[in-house]
């Protein structure tokens, strides 16, 4: 086992568009750290950097303690599954997991013990004499990372290898992958373009956007606490709405949330977990909520926004409205800007990433709430626990500590 430190490290192709900028990052002996982020964001390329398949512009990329940037990929000591399985159709299971031992030149006992050695950890010894065309996609997978688990590299990278599976198995197989890294305690660095891959597998979650790392926490510190409003959008599914408001005093003291034409009080739970706020008074921010902050509610509910139900979906014990209040301006992760001029002129104006669309969801009990589409609906908030962002540069408001 083994740490990977990232530092500084960039990609730069020849047309010098940067694919990695200035990546810091320390991945701990023995961690299951997942790099995630939207296509394009610079994760596969840092994997493929690590393991030597593509050269390193600048930074360093250690293993170990031991610079590894000049290093040829074979002298790295790191073994990488695909999105692809790549295994060998004309060979058994045992062949295909014993081929790296074979090319080492290690004794054929040893070869056998270590390939029914890494069969029982991935549950696979009455498969050993099949050929690949006999296994499913969830144990031709199984057999790709035993083929690289079974060389006891210092560290495992995996690049989006449960993409080609369909749903069920990725859940399934979701499991088995943090099962067999927990039970070997490899240093593993896994790349996924999908947030709930991220969320449940990763000991900690980074998080990449334009070759930038945004953040990276545990995964309930990315979900409760996002460093950016991009962050914020990104995890979580769905994901957080969104809004633009202005923080306005009350007639008669009090602070309150102006979202179009209602307003929200400012609870004195929520002014005291973002103290930052009163210095926005008369000025715009954005408030972030999660479906779950939101419930049914009624005239007897201090902080509600009134809206239109739009559309319902039914998922067994959760029922995830779509509604719409007018004239709430909203964000989505796909429009968030990363200039902030383009994201201050939003704010001014309603352009750019702010759209007058004022599509939101909250996560209801499905027994209990059933509203239908076109229907009226109030809807309750949790103001204490929202989150508020700057318009500007995107940064949550320093929660008090």
């Amino acid at each position: 086992m083994a740490t990977v430190t990232f530092d500084k490290v960039e990609k730069r192709y020849a047309d010098d568009t940067a694919a990695v900028k200035s990546l810091d990052l320390e991945v701990r002996d023995g961690e299951f750290m997942v790099l995630v982020g939207p296509s394009g964001c610079g994760k596969t390329t840092a994997l493929r950097m690590t393991a030597g398949l593509e050269t390193i512009s600048g930074g360093e990329i250690a293993i170990d303690g031991k610079v590894v940037n000049n290093l040829a990929p074979q002298r790295r000591d790191v073994a990488m599954v695909f999105q692809e399985y790549a295994l060998y159709p004309q060979m058994s299971v045992f062949d295909n997991i014993a081929f790296g031992l074979r090319l080492r030149k290690l004794p054929r006992a040893e070869v056998r013990k270590r390939v029914e050695e890494m069969a029982g950890t991935l549950s696979m010894e009455d498969l050993l004499a099949r050929k690949p065309r006999a296994l499913s996609g969830g144990q031709r997978q199984r057999v790709a990372m035993g083929r690289a688990l079974v060389r006891d590299p210092k560290v495992f990278l995996m690049d989006e290898p449960l993409s080609n599976l369909d749903a069920k198995l990725r859940v399934q197989m979701r499991y088995e992958v943090t099962r067999i890294q927990r039970d070997l305690g490899t240093t593993t660095i896994y790349v996924t373009h999908d947030q709930v891959e991220a969320m449940t597998m990763g000991t900690r979650v980074a998080v990449m956007r334009g070759g930038v790392l945004q953040q990276v926490d545990q995964p309930e510190t990315l979900y409760e606490a996002p460093a950016n409003l991009f962050v914020a959008a990104f995890i979580g599914s769905p994901e957080m709405n969104l809004l633009q408001a202005t923080v306005v005093d009350r007639d008669g003291g009090g602070t309150d949330l102006e979202v179009g034409e209602q307003r929200l009080p400012l609870p004195d739970e929520a002014l005291a977990r973002s103290p930052e706020l009163r210095s926005y008074v008369g000025a715009e921010v954005i408030v972030g909520l999660r479906p779950e902050t939101l419930s049914p509610g009624g005239p007897d509910d201090a902080a509600r926004l009134v809206g239109e139900v739009s559309a319902a979906e039914m998922l067994g014990a959760d029922r995830l409205v779509h509604f719409e209040v007018a004239g709430a301006p909203t964000f989505t992760s796909e429009l968030i800007d990363d200039s902030r001029a383009a994201a201050a002129d939003a704010a001014a104006n309603g352009s750019g990433p702010a759209s007058r669309v004022s599509a939101m969801v909250a996560r209801f009990d499905a027994l209990t709430a059933r509203p239908t589409p076109g229907e009226r609906i109030e809807i309750a908030v949790a103001v204490d626990r929202a989150h508020f962002f700057d318009p500007g540069s995107g940064r949550r408001l320093t929660p008090a500590r």
